[in-house]
């Protein structure tokens, strides 16, 4: 029997646990955010919160990042969550270490049934997707926290009990130095799917699981393979069953089976049987090693509201949904993004409570979506029933050769933005506004996100507006967190170039046109034609204010 070469684990950071100040003190100490767990999501507020200026406590059991050794669990970032990490200076390093693709490929037997290229419709600075390793992600983000300087990073800290107050959140902690407590006026879990503080609080998740079995093997080649996504509906070498094939950092390519449903989980992960399918798939003269080999289920969950009174849940330990489509990992970080600037401006004094409460009405019903397509694309790659089979047999055949089926042929549908629906603080709804490259009236480039990384402000874009109209509108919104920016003419405001892809994705026609971009690169309001008190009165909709100051 062939034996297999594991290549050597990875060395992951490893932190220092430094004993906090509280311990050892009668007195409670009180801090304005207290997040709870360093996975994607508590990270990403934690580095959020920091590019705004404002301070967090962030605690975790761990002392280092990812999986120990292992290059499992995400690996593709979508462009929403890629747009949000420029934002926070570390999407320069994820690009050079991730493997940036557009191009996707799924077949059934040895044919290609369909393609797709996400690059079309993009005008981003950013690639549609980057694979990565998670724990990259999540080292990136501790060492920008770091940088940055505003977290108390508290390592190998695990709560064990919180105690709902009336105007906050008390915390019980466990360390290698002892036990302490500490309030917060408000508490954020980010401990993932298993959250012991939705248990702790009796918070039914509504959790169901999938019978579906899979495979993964992490593999390095020593000839490498095209950089694209390949999907298979029913892989000739993989008895029928679904495979998908991608390539991370450092060469190497995670490789998805499907496995029967009555699978032994740890037969199938045994190396001589997972080197057998890779031979099956490859042929006898590929070599190879491998980085890390498991199965897995999955499952999923939603909670009914994200926020219970001074807690808040993000991530998975809010909503779970199965993999396919990269829609988990990706939610949870633009989770961390709604909820990064709502809290900034509440904690400034810029806004009021109230505003929260939209992190819940957005946010969940984002993750309603999610769970809605994902299981859409559970049901085509695993049929529960024979009609469900034949279903799929009939789809996969008409895709090879009518252009009709090829949208009905599902192995994920890839994360994107969620827009949300009309609400209070929206009245048209909201959509995301992708990180367009600009330039400024004097030649000078920048980009979206490096104009809304400056402070905590919404921008207001507004193709060439009066002299008299700008200077009133600068008037009647001095005392609000707004940008006015304008798009050509000769206003007197800071000027960008009006550069026709702009004005078409903003939705701008006339001049005098005006559209309102939140901190989190959402479109707010549109206003065909803008005055001053109509830009205020968005403006304060938008952060959920009366007309007094908060």
């Amino acid at each position: 029997m062939e034996s297999f070469a594991f290549a050597p684990a990875y060395e992951l950071p490893v932190w220092p646990f430094t004993p906090p100040p509280e311990l050892g003190r009668t007195e409670i100490v009180r801090h304005p955010i207290v997040i709870v767990g360093a996975g994607p999501s508590g990270l990403t507020l934690a580095c959020d919160l920091a590019q705004r200026g404002v301070r967090a406590v962030l605690l975790d059991e761990d002392d280092t990042v990812g999986v120990r050794g292992a290059s499992s669990r995400g690996i593709c970032y979508a462009q929403k969550s890629l747009e949000i990490f420029e934002r926070l200076g570390i999407c320069e390093r994820i690009a050079a270490k991730g493997i940036t693709w557009s191009l996707g490929r799924t077949f059934s037997g040895e044919q290609e049934v369909y393609s797709f290229n996400l690059q079309a419709e993009s005008v981003s600075r950013q690639p549609p997707f980057i694979n990565l390793q998670q724990f990259y992600i999540e080292w990136f983000l501790v060492e920008r926290i770091l940088e940055l300087g505003l977290t108390d990073v508290r390592w190998k800290s695990r709560v064990t009990r919180i105690e709902p107050l009336s105007d906050g959140v008390r915390i019980d902690i466990e360390t290698p130095a002892g036990r302490y407590t500490i309030e917060a006026d408000r508490l954020i879990d980010a401990t993932g799917a298993n959250s012991p503080i939705r248990t702790q609080l009796g918070i039914d998740a509504h959790a169901s699981r999938s019978t579906d079995r899979w495979c993964i093997s992490d593999v390095r080649f020593r000839k490498p393979l095209p950089t694209e996504r390949w999907t298979w509906v029913d892989a000739p070498f993989n008895e029928g069953r679904g495979v998908w094939q991608h390539l991370m950092a450092d060469g190497v390519w995670r490789i998805d089976y499907q496995m029967p449903e009555d699978c032994d989980t740890a037969h199938i992960s045994r190396p001589e049987v997972a080197g057998a399918r890779l031979r099956e798939q490859l042929g006898p003269g590929v070599e190879f090693e491998f980085v890390w080999i498991g199965p897995y289920g999955y499952r999923d969950h939603l909670l009914d509201s994200f926020r219970h009174g001074r807690v808040f849940f993000i991530g998975d330990a809010a909503h779970v949904v199965s993999p396919f489509g990269a829609r988990g990992g990706n939610s949870g970080i633009q989770d961390a993004a709604n909820l990064g600037w709502k809290l900034a401006l509440v904690v400034q004094g810029q806004a009021n409570d109230e505003l929260l409460d939209s992190y819940d009405a957005e946010r969940q019903r984002a993750a309603k979506e999610n769970l809605k397509v994902t299981s859409r694309s559970a049901r085509f790659l695993a049929p529960r029933s024979p009609a469900e089979h034949t279903l799929r047999r009939a789809v996969v055949a008409l895709a090879a050769r009518h252009p009709f089926a090829r949208a009905l042929v599902n192995t994920g549908r890839m994360s994107v933005a969620n827009d949300y629906p009309p609400a209070p603080q929206l009245p048209e709804g909201a959509r995301t506004v992708q990180n367009l490259p600009l330039r400024w009236a004097d030649g000078r480039e920048t980009t979206l996100m490096q104009l809304l990384a400056e402070g905590t402000q919404c921008l207001g874009l507004w193709l060439a507006p009066t002299r008299a109209a700008a200077a009133a509108a600068m008037d009647a919104t001095a005392a609000l967190p707004l940008r006015l920016l304008a798009i050509g003419g000769d206003s007197g405001l800071p000027a960008l170039r009006a550069d026709e892809t702009l004005v078409r994705h903003l939705g701008l026609r006339d001049a005098g046109s005006f559209v309102l971009v939140r901190p989190d690169a959402y479109r707010a309001a549109t206003l065909p034609q803008a005055t001053p008190d109509a830009i205020a009165t968005a403006l304060r909709t938008a952060l959920a204010l009366d007309h007094h100051a908060p």
